[in-house]
């Protein structure tokens, strides 16, 4: 299967490593991306794959409870400049509203719903923005939680929205620290998991058989016992689990524990109960790639003849 200069761009984007490498692996997998992440991370050159895609759209993701609801929203524009307009913030904030009030099924329902504080649809509110600040700007995806207690965390102005739920028999206040510490942490690390339990047996199976090929790829771990090597992945497990499950990370305020002590330790300072239930985080154009036609142009020549 051939493969382009953006499939090259893409690879590195997904995994850190150089342009040529890239290029040796999607020449090694006949083009297939998925297969040239794992030859590259059997090799040892990508410690894990990023999700694909730039983020280059503009706009705001914004975190709120509005009245015990807790909301999260991305709404897009095409440039920063109108991502930090008044105008455009008070709209979004509006969107937010109206999810916390409405409580939408989708996105198509989201935008059929009166927008709050005006007689206007959010489609309506929407297209009458776009007319005022002269961008297209489109309403992306919600998240809502109405149960439990909602922590929003909104990072660097709107780059990220993170909202955590918790379940509790705390007063909502007297969650609030402990609540944005793990948003916080959620938006700084972005685990693929929440719990361990979350990771199923074909994420454990494709992650054995990576380490399998890296140590079989390492001169001084290749000549050692399968039953060695078996025993070795399954320690190594633990590492995987701290690394990609929120709750059995590192918290990042005190590398002395981890996340899911953390939460107990607060539940006990307070004498009460705490219990991390669902997350959502937003990153702005998260998925969202432009044309970036000078970059192709550059590594054309690395693919040309492959």
């Amino acid at each position: 299967m051939a493969f382009t200069a953006a499939d090259v761009k893409t690879l590195r984007e997904m995994t850190g490593v150089g342009m040529m490498d890239c290029k040796k692996a999607l020449s090694a997998t006949d083009g297939d991306m998925d297969k040239a992440v794992e030859w590259l991370r059997e090799k040892g050159m990508a410690a894990s794959a990023k999700k694909a895609g730039r983020i280059a759209a503009e706009g705001m993701a914004y975190a709120a409870v509005i009245d015990g609801v807790g909301v999260v929203v991305e709404v897009n524009a095409e440039t920063d400049f109108v991502g930090k307009n008044e105008k455009f913030v008070d709209f979004v904030k509006g969107v937010a509203e109206t999810v916390a009030k409405e409580n939408p099924a989708d996105l198509d329902a989201l935008m059929s719903a009166k927008y709050a504080g005006s007689d206007n649809t959010v489609l309506q509110q929407q297209q009458e923005m776009v007319l005022v600040i002269g961008e297209n700007i489109k309403v992306r995806r919600f998240a809502r939680f109405a149960d439990g207690v909602s922590v929003a965390y909104v990072h660097a102005g709107g780059k990220i929205g993170v909202l955590v739920n918790l379940e509790t028999d705390l007063p909502a206040d007297a969650v609030l620290t402990a609540g944005k510490d793990v948003a916080m942490q959620i938006a700084a690390l972005n685990p693929r998991f929440w719990d361990k339990s979350q990771v199923s047996d074909a994420v454990l199976a494709e992650e054995k058989k990576i380490m399998l090929a890296q140590m079989d790829n390492d001169p001084k771990m290749a000549g050692k016992p399968a039953q060695v090597k078996e025993k070795i992945v399954m320690g190594k497990m633990n590492k995987f689990y701290a690394e990609n499950c929120l709750l059995q990370q590192e918290f990042v305020k005190d590398n002395a524990t981890t996340v899911g002590k953390y939460l107990d330790d607060a539940a006990k300072a307070l004498g009460g109960k705490i219990a991390f239930k669902d997350a959502v985080r937003f990153e702005k154009g998260e998925g969202i790639e432009k044309k970036e036609e000078n970059f192709a142009a550059e590594i054309a020549s690395l693919v040309k003849g492959s």
